[in-house]
Formats: C-alpha cells, structure tokens, sequence
C-alpha cells in the first residue's frame, strides 16, 4: 500500500493505524524500505539531507542541465511545450513556470507507473497539462489528440530516470538484485529475460558493441550463450557473474580497483545499457521523433534533447546538422552543452549528459509547406507505440 493510500485509509479510520513493515538494522537498505524517501512531502529534511551528500531519495528523480535548457529553448508565456520524456516531472516544472497559465504543457512518458504520480503532482498548477502514455515517437498522434498543427518546443531527456534505475523490480541496474526485465513501457512483450534466451551469439555480440561500446562483446555474449544452455539467464546478479568471469574479476577485486580509482566505470555497466537499449528499441524511437520534429513545430520552433551516451549523441549532432544544410532548421548547437562541476558534484548521475538544441526557419517551411502533424498519421503515427 502506497504512503498515499495509508493517508487515506487513516482519514477514514481515524481509531486505527497500520504499521509499516519492519526492516531490519537501523537503516533501511532496500529500495522498497526506504520510506521516507518515497513520502518526501511529510519528511522535506531527508531530501535536504541526501541531496547534500549528491545522493538521489529513492523514488525520486533529480533533473540535469535544467537551466541551460531553459535559457536555450527560451519557453515564453502562452507556448506550447512538449515534454516527451516527463517522468518525475523535473523539467515539466519549469516549462510551466515560464509558460503561465496562457501557456499549455503537453506530458508524455512510455512509463504508466510514474506517469500517473506525476500527474498527481503537476495537475495542481493552474497551467493546462494534459497528460499521455505514449512513446515519442508518437507525437504526431498527440498533437493530433489535442487539435493542434503544432507545438513552440518539443523535449525530450534520454535518461533512464532514477526511479527506474533504483528500482529492483525494473532490473535496470547492475547495483540490485531483481529480474532482468528492463521494460520502461510494460506494454511492451519483450524483456531483458526474453533477448538474453533467444538472441544469438552475433546478435548479442552486435548490440553490446554497438550500442554501448563494450571491448569484450564477443567474449560476453559466448558465455551468455553458454551459460543459458545450462540454465535461463532471469536475474541481474546472474548477468554480473558472467560479465565478472569474462573480465577476470571478483566483487572483491572490483571494489579494490574502484577505490583506487574513483568513478570508474562498473563492468556491467555497458551491457546492462546495452540490453535496454535493446529492449526498449531506444535508438529507433530516437529516430522516429528526430524525422517527425520539424512538422510538429511551429515556426520559430525549438527543439532540445537530452543523450547520455555517444550513440545517441552521434545520432542527435548528425541529424540537427543535416536539417540546417537541408535548409530545415535555421540555427542547430554545435558543440553540447554538458553539466557544470558544480552539477556534477551535486547530482553525480548528469556526469555523462549532453544537451542539443535546433531551432526551425521562423517562416514556413518552404520544402514541405505547413505539413501538419495531422497529416503525419500515415507515415510517423502507424509504427509508434501508443
């Protein structure tokens, strides 16, 4: 039972009180124990705390390079903003400080679960938000929903949120012990589970080296491939055993080489994003939105995105560029703009963030003249996940 739930039920009964479930020690370790940081509005001073120490509350998300991509995408009162990626609704908050109440936020998020308790969040402002579970990919299909030919800004943050990550039910992370499900959407029918059992060798190897740029994809996926012919692959710690056994370490020897050398990156770390990636056909959604934006905008219209890996910069920094030769965009970043020491410090998890911008010709676009987002159905909205 959620915090919310239990503060309901108590209001109805006031005579009684439900315990929560012990741990035990003094502190609690699991993601699900930790109370008080799921219930941040009744104890502000663990937020304070953790923060200070550049630690995250569990269910909870810290947005990145908040203020350059306020001064970048410059969202004006009465615009029209969409926020692809809303999850704990960090950026969404300052899109609608700047809007106001003329203004309109449109949120969406492939993830239900955090969907709806943002919604309880932000549903409180007096700027109209509407809210949708929908891939980005989608866009073209939610303006349509909202009677609209356009949007003044479109963004999107590529990172997995902490919530996800923290969660051990998600299986996301190589830091807890969980199922290898993976699944930010859970209408999707694949999970981590399912591709690590029936991919073959070449297919494994393929995605760990391209999409994450792991040096021993090939040693990798043959002892995947080995090892679930004698038993499934289903659990995190049984990924990290093998990954481990492929590079020669132990946790012990792992821990020795992180402190000697502070920050450096987990073993597991590139093939755990490697299988999300894959599960979540990331870098094809990515794609999809990129080749639909420019209808979707306004002229004058910004678009910015958030990458937290090389492919997906690679993919951004080319397409920007290509459309402003093409004579689409008008102005696109060059260079990204990445987090300041003082974010970093603060929030370790922006280390890798890199944010792009572009923003299209202020009169119509003469190459595909006023091609609503109406009139994208046929080609962007009949493959995108809704």
């Amino acid at each position: 039972m959620s915090a919310f739930e239990q503060q309901g039920n108590s209001e109805r009964q006031p005579s009684k009180h439900e315990r929560r479930r012990r741990y035990s020690g003094t502190h609690p370790k699991s993601f699900h124990q930790k109370y008080k940081e799921h219930n941040l509005s009744a104890y502000p001073q663990i937020k304070e705390h953790l923060r200070a120490k550049g630690k995250t509350p569990a269910g909870s998300h810290i947005p990145v390079l908040t203020e350059e991509v306020m001064g970048c995408l410059r969202p004006r009162p009465g615009e029209i903003v969409v926020d692809c990626t809303v999850g704990y609704g960090g950026h969404a908050s300052e899109f609608l400080k700047h809007i106001g109440p003329t203004g309109k936020l449109i949120a969406m998020d492939v993830d239900n679960a955090e969907l709806e308790r943002t919604r309880h969040r932000l549903s409180k402002d007096n700027t109209p938000i509407n809210f949708y579970h929908s891939n980005f990919a989608g866009i073209a299909n939610v303006l349509k929903k909202e009677n609209l030919a356009g949007c003044d800004i479109i963004f999107a943050d590529l990172g997995v949120s902490s919530m996800q990550i923290d969660n051990p039910d998600r299986g996301m992370s190589y830091k807890h012990k969980g199922p290898l499900d993976m699944r930010m959407d859970d209408r999707l029918k694949q999970t981590g589970v399912d591709l690590l059992n029936t991919l073959s060798e070449e297919e494994l190897s393929k995605a760990f080296l391209e999409l994450a740029d792991e040096p021993d994809h090939q040693k990798i996926a043959q002892f995947i491939v080995t090892q679930r012919a004698v038993q499934p692959i289903t659990q995190t710690e049984q990924l990290i055993r093998i990954i481990f056994s492929v590079k020669g370490l132990t946790p012990k020897t792992w821990r020795q080489q992180n402190l000697a050398k502070f920050g450096k990156l987990h073993p597991a770390a590139r093939t755990f994003q490697a299988l999300r990636i894959l599960v979540n056909d990331e870098l094809g959604s990515l794609k999809e939105l990129l080749r639909i934006a420019h209808y979707c905008l306004k002229p004058g219209g910004r678009i910015g995105i958030i990458s937290f890996h090389s492919g997906e910069d690679r993919i951004v920094k080319r397409w920007f560029r290509d459309n402003v030769r093409a004579g689409i965009y008008q102005s696109a970043s060059k260079n990204p703009i990445v987090p300041r020491i003082k974010e970093i410090m603060s929030n370790p998890r922006s280390a890798s963030a890199k944010f792009r911008y572009a923003v299209i010709k202020s009169q119509e676009n003469t190459i595909t003249p006023a091609t609503p987002a109406n009139n994208m159905l046929g080609q962007a909205g009949a493959g995108a996940n809704q």
